[in-house]
């Protein structure tokens, strides 16, 4: 009797060559990504007094909050623009960039259980969180519009920019990069630094007050605007804020050092994931 050799159709190796980012391998897995689409959608708010009413409690209470501080308190000069509608959508645009990043930087953390089981690429779960987020900004903008027509048809001085208006998706596009690969790098980081998941939230929220997220950049005195600036997410929020608001600035060059910024560190945040795949099970 002929021995048959055995053939084999896939070979799953933790080797593999640095650069290689295994794009084309979750392409393959892309019905998986609708699935934690799916899963992240329906167990968000699941087993909650409220339920998906959450969506709008949370930026509301946000913004009021920041309307109350930075718009009544503190009195900040917004160029006309109404300071309930200035900080509902710094609140919808920064929401989503802190999605894209916490949903990222928990990947190995939060997902140890299934990880430790079944074999599927790991970029799968930060890419459906992502996607995610993405249907999250949308019914942010619901709100948004919302309140943006009811100032628009009581006189006040917001308009939407078309030239903002098509470079949207570039935005958006550039904010999920530099959420994506900046988790990505401390999601590698937290395998083996636990301690470091206690300065996250910290740190998201004083990135979030050197941003310009609160205040608008025309705000921050002469001789402090420069540190703001470096700061790649300031100019994505003064863009997305001059869209639909016409109160911003649109800064070409400074749209340009952000998506640079946003390319560099996905593809070192990717790299050191597809890095940190292959052995932090041993670590966590």
């Amino acid at each position: 009797m002929k021995e048959q050799q055995e053939q084999w159709t896939e070979i799953i190796s933790g080797e593999h060559y640095w650069l290689d980012l295994k794009l084309k391998e979750v392409w393959r897995y892309r019905d998986l990504i609708r699935l934690f689409v799916w899963r992240d959608f329906v167990a968000a708010y699941k087993q909650t007094l409220l339920g998906p009413l959450w969506h709008f409690i949370n930026p509301l209470i946000s913004t009021l909050i920041y309307t109350i501080i930075f718009g009544v308190i503190a009195n900040i000069d917004m160029g006309g623009v109404p300071p309930f509608l200035f900080q509902l959508a710094s609140v919808t645009f920064w929401g989503y960039f802190a999605r894209c990043f916490s949903v990222t930087q928990i990947t190995f953390l939060g997902n140890a259980g299934i990880f430790g089981k079944v074999y599927f690429p790991r970029l799968t779960v930060p890419i459906a969180g992502v996607i995610s987020a993405l249907i999250q900004l949308g019914i942010m903008l619901l709100i948004f519009f919302t309140a943006w027509l009811y100032y628009k048809f009581t006189g006040r001085s917001v308009h939407v920019e078309p030239l903002g208006l098509m470079l949207l998706p570039v935005l958006l596009l550039i904010t999920s990069l530099m959420g994506m690969g900046l988790g990505a790098i401390v999601a590698a980081l937290t395998t083996k630094y636990r301690d470091l998941n206690l300065f996250v939230s910290y740190g998201i929220s004083l990135l979030m007050y050197a941003s310009a997220v609160v205040y608008p950049l025309s705000a921050v005195p002469e001789s402090f605007r420069i540190y703001v600036t470096i700061n790649p997410i300031s100019y994505l929020m003064e863009g997305f804020r001059y869209t639909f608001l016409g109160f911003g600035i649109l800064d070409t060059w400074g749209l340009l050092y952000s998506a640079c910024f946003a390319i560099v560190i996905f593809f070192i945040g990717i790299v050191a994931f597809n890095q940190t795949e292959k052995d932090f099970i041993d670590t966590v």
